[in-house]
């Protein structure tokens, strides 16, 4: 059973950091891609960043490319989302999301998900 467990969020001041880790468990990751994906209160989810587990290419919103940093560490089948220069509009759940194959922006092709941080940036 594959279980995808976020952690990391919290609250900080605009222009600080959080790192979230998202602990991927159940299978072999090396032919998925994991995604970081967010929502905020009265907001369609939105794709963040992603990484193809086997190569480590990853991928970037426009609004947080140059901000956030998508890595992953084999040995703990984990990916994690560094998150710099925060600001109130990156306020939302984040969730982490596994889909087997190539990179995607849509969340429809993501069959795991795990069950969201809160991740809140105040002003």
């Amino acid at each position: 059973q594959v279980q995808l467990v976020e952690s990391g969020g919290g609250l900080v001041q605009t222009g600080g950091s959080l790192r979230l880790s998202c602990a991927a468990s159940g299978r072999t990751f090396s032919s998925y891609a994991v995604g970081w994906f967010r929502q905020a209160p009265g907001k369609e989810r939105e794709f963040v960043a992603a990484i193809k587990w086997s190569w480590g290419s990853t991928y970037y919103a426009d609004s947080v490319k140059g901000r956030f940093t998508i890595s992953r560490d084999n040995a703990k089948n984990t990916v994690y989302l560094q998150m710099n220069s925060l600001d109130p509009e990156d306020t939302a759940v984040y969730y982490c999301a596994a889909a087997d194959g190539p990179i995607r922006f849509e969340s429809s092709p993501y069959a795991y998900w795990g069950q969201g941080t809160q991740v809140t940036v105040s002003s």
